[in-house]
């Protein structure tokens, strides 16, 4: 009989959950919309919901644990929340231990984006690999490190947090740099984020009211993929732009975690087939030539593979109590 676990995605919009197997495959997923005024209790119960819709009396028999993932910062190590900023009320909320206790079962606690590094790496296009780099760019950007061929987790579970190293080479001025969601000016995810493509959209609709983008109140990075799709010239050029924006910031982590690949996740990789190209020439003409043959390619589970990251961590026995 293959193990199987329980894999929780939690976020500020919406929590999920799957069954998956110790193949890395989704038996069952359920999703409902996170109760955030509700807080912990009130999403426990969401937990416990969920598990129940994905799950019947067979496959409880066999049910390994419990493996959730979400922003953080979050501490892995002992299951504990620090500080999430979609997440108010959760603040050093030890959702391991509460979550075990209430379930009777084992429970690991990681973060969403190495959650997800992991899936891919046992699972996706990182599989077989000894040294990976994933970068989720969506909401915000976050990474997971495969090195020597083990999951990095650093000082508190914390490490990979990549979209907040500063891109200084694009801070030319005083009040140039656009401001993070961190509260910094100037960071990767300010530059090259889902909701700074939003924001350029935005922009770029204004003064281009020619383009598709501009018929829409406010235009989204989805909407910049599905515009340059049909061809859009601005949205093209959006692309292009955000591209280029993440092919010098994949240089610096190349550098930085000298990978073999780099698989990218998150929405907007949904248009990674627009970029692929920009994406590539930026790391061809600005990383050392040592480093610029390393591939950069979509991630293989998609949206799932936060779930079945999380899941695997719990069957594999990476962290659990």
């Amino acid at each position: 009989m293959y193990r199987r676990a329980i894999g929780i995605d939690l976020g500020g919009t919406q929590v999920r959950a799957a069954l998956v197997d110790d193949t890395g495959t989704v038996l069952r997923r359920a999703a409902t919309r996170t109760d955030v005024a509700g807080g912990p209790a009130a999403v426990m119960a969401q937990f416990r919901n969920l598990i129940e819709e994905v799950t019947d009396d067979k496959s409880l028999d066999s049910l390994s644990g419990i493996g959730v993932c979400a922003p953080g910062p979050l501490d892995s190590l002992t299951g504990t929340f620090i500080h999430i900023p979609t997440l108010p009320g959760w603040e050093n909320f030890p959702l391991r231990d509460e979550l075990a206790a209430a379930l009777g079962r084992p429970v690991v606690l990681e973060g969403d984006a190495i959650a997800a590094c992991y899936g891919e790496w046992r699972f996706g296009a990182g599989r077989g690999l000894d040294h990976l780099l994933y970068v989720t760019v969506s909401t915000g950007i976050g990474g997971g490190v495969v090195s020597d061929g083990r999951l990095l987790h650093g000082r508190r579970g914390m490490t990979a947090h990549v979209g907040h190293f500063r891109l200084a080479q694009k801070c030319h001025s005083a009040g140039d740099e656009p401001r993070c969601s961190c509260g910094a000016t100037g960071c990767f995810e300010a530059f090259a984020a889902g909701t700074a493509l939003d924001r350029r959209a935005r922009e770029a609709a204004l003064a281009h009211p020619g383009s598709s983008l501009a018929r829409l109140t406010a235009p989204t990075a989805g909407d910049v993929v599905a515009a340059a799709r049909q061809g859009d010239a601005t949205a093209l050029a959006l692309l292009d732009e955000e591209a280029t924006l993440l092919g010098e910031g994949f240089v610096s982590l190349i550098h930085l975690y000298s990978p073999e690949k780099v698989v990218m996740g998150g929405g907007v990789s949904h248009g990674f087939d627009l970029m692929d190209e920009t994406i590539h020439r930026a790391i061809r003409t600005t990383a050392l030539p040592a480093f610029r043959d390393v591939p950069v390619v979509k991630a293989a589970l998609g949206d799932n593979a936060g779930l079945v990251g999380a899941a695997a961590l719990l069957m594999f026995g990476e962290r659990t109590r």
